[in-house]
């Protein structure tokens, strides 16, 4: 063999392998193997994936199903946030952001494996039948649901259902020694975002508000309407435990606080311009002074609620650092009746602060950082709490606040252990505070209705010695009496009594005002609200001590 043919040898093996897979494919193409119908040609990896499972797969598959369970692992690799709603799941939702559902009309609670109604709503559905507070539901329909440790979730399925629908409820009274029946046509049932407003003293007005919803501006409207009729010149707005909702309606109550043109927040995203929202000329509620109250379970809309008013030092915040989820989601909904929650932008408080946590460690570890604040200490100690000096920013008075997760407040409120005992944790434990408060309310009940408000049920309790029923009554149910225990926890303990059985009857007005006595949050906001201080002449040494890491 020569040197040319040497040299030429590899080119020509090279060009022939080339020219068969031409040809190869050329034959393919005309050939239309077992496999080419399957989608081969799709760019979607994953959709070309199911059409191989659905087109050839040994056995017979629900791609659905696939699909279905699919969808949140896919999701699992984004933010903590964005989430797949499926179909079956949408009405629930859709009732939790309108502020209504279709069902009876009736708050319940499952005590000693019976659903035992609190409260009839008035001119709801079962009110309109007779049924009453106190009365025991022992089956819905064709299902019986007493004795059988039925669960909360069962039971609204059953008493839930299309607006106008018929429910037979079968019903046990006190008095009566035949089971009741009822017969009740559904209708809407609103789902209140402020739990209670009520003056705290002559000027002092207090606004509970569990979460955001549609409803909540028109809600929290009444309440401060009625707050300011009453004379209310300070307002203490409770947003602890409250995991947000709703942007529309957090706006429309910020714009009520703040004067025209002040910045309320801004949101920024990849693919999403920045979106600036600055007040109004609103400004209903300038005049009352604001304080916010936020604990580490306060989230999103709460979050920018208490960092408008932070950061345009219009009103002082008090608690424990909130959650910190500071994620735009955008809804987006599907062919099928399900929807995407899209995470597309963050929002940043009128300073500029993004107060998103980090989720660099991965979705578990992002929602147990609450659970890390607590073995850090940072719930008991002000000072064990960091923040990076990058983290800095200054609000319009010049006051220091940092971002990176969560609103810090100005004034600091550990939680409180000091009624804590193991008297008191088995009581906790077995739930008998509430089963008792229950109990009482049902057999006391023509006494106590009328009781018109919190102190008329705190002075009747107090006369009745409702402590020592519900000590005879722990020990019955097998938690001994603890002297050492009773002097550490009793006035807990008596407090949440006489609250309960007051929300049992009157509901949150009787409730919230006997609470107020053991909760330390709330007393702290009313010393500071009676302090009388200017907003921007709170520095940090006067409020939380936090410590920058250069």
């Amino acid at each position: 063999m020569n040197n040319k043919t040497k040299i030429l040898l590899p080119v020509i093996i090279a060009m022939a392998v080339a020219i068969g897979i031409l040809i190869g494919n050329l034959l393919n193409r005309n050939a239309q193997p077992a496999f080419n119908g399957f989608g081969l040609a799709q760019t979607n990896k994953i959709s070309t994936i199911l059409d191989l499972i659905s087109r050839g797969y040994v056995d017979s598959v629900n791609t659905g199903e696939i699909v279905e369970e699919t969808i949140p692992e896919l999701l699992k690799n984004l933010d903590p946030h964005t989430s797949y709603i499926p179909a079956k799941a949408m009405q629930e939702v859709q009732e939790e952001m309108s502020g209504n559902f279709s069902g009876i009309g009736v708050q319940f609670s499952i005590q000693e494996d019976t659903v035992r109604v609190i409260e009839v709503i008035s001119g709801g559905p079962s009110s309109k039948v007779g049924v009453l507070p106190g009365d025991c539901i022992v089956s819905v329909n064709d299902s019986v649901i007493a004795g059988v440790e039925v669960q909360n979730n069962t039971v609204l399925s059953l008493l839930r259902g299309e607006k106008n629908s018929k429910v037979s409820i079968g019903v046990v009274r006190k008095g009566y020694k035949e089971e009741l029946d009822f017969e009740i046509t559904r209708g809407d049932i609103p789902l209140y975002s402020v739990d209670v407003s009520y003056m705290i003293d002559e000027q002092t007005g207090f606004i509970k508000i569990s979460r955001f919803a549609n409803t909540t501006y028109q809600e929290f409207m009444q309440g401060m309407t009625k707050l300011q009729s009453s004379g209310a010149k300070k307002v203490i707005v409770d947003l602890r435990s409250n995991p947000g909702g709703s942007l529309v309606g957090v706006l429309q109550m910020v714009d009520e606080f703040l004067a025209k043109g002040e910045p309320i927040l801004y949101t920024e995203g990849l693919n999403q311009p920045r979106k600036t929202y600055n007040a109004s000329a609103k400004a209903t509620f300038t005049d009352i002074q604001v304080y916010v109250m936020i604990d580490e379970f306060s989230a999103s809309a709460s979050e920018i609620f208490a960092g408008a008013m932070q950061d345009n030092d219009r009103g002082f915040v008090i608690g424990r650092r909130s959650f910190g989820k500071g994620l735009v989601q955008e809804q987006i909904p599907l062919m099928d009746g399900s929807a995407l929650r899209l995470t597309v932008a963050r929002f940043y408080t009128p300073s500029g602060r993004c107060i998103q946590s980090s989720y660099e460690d991965g979705n578990e570890e992002y929602y147990n950082h609450i659970y890390e604040r607590f073995h850090n200490m940072e719930q008991l100690v002000a000072d064990s709490i960091h923040f990076a000096d990058s983290l800095r920013y200054e609000t319009k008075g010049g006051r220091v606040v940092y971002g990176g997760g969560g609103i810090m407040p100005d004034f600091f409120v550990p939680v409180d252990t000091s009624g804590n005992s193991n008297y008191f944790d088995q009581i906790f434990r077995k739930g008998l505070i509430y089963s008792f408060a229950y109990a009482y309310a049902d057999a006391h009940r023509d006494e106590l209705t009328a009781l018109s408000d919190a102190g008329a049920f705190e002075s009747f309790l107090d006369k009745k010695g409702v402590l020592n029923e519900f000590v005879a009554y722990a020990s019955e149910k097998g938690v001994r009496k603890d002297n050492e225990g009773l002097q550490t926890s009793g006035e807990i303990i008596n407090t949440q009594l006489k609250a309960y059985i007051a929300r049992n009857i009157i509901g949150e007005e009787g409730f919230y005002p006997i609470i107020k006595q053991i909760d330390k949050t709330l007393l702290r906001a009313i010393e500071v609200s009676q302090q009388n201080l200017l907003v921007e002449n709170v520095v940090a040494t006067d409020s939380v001590v936090v410590s920058a890491i250069n």
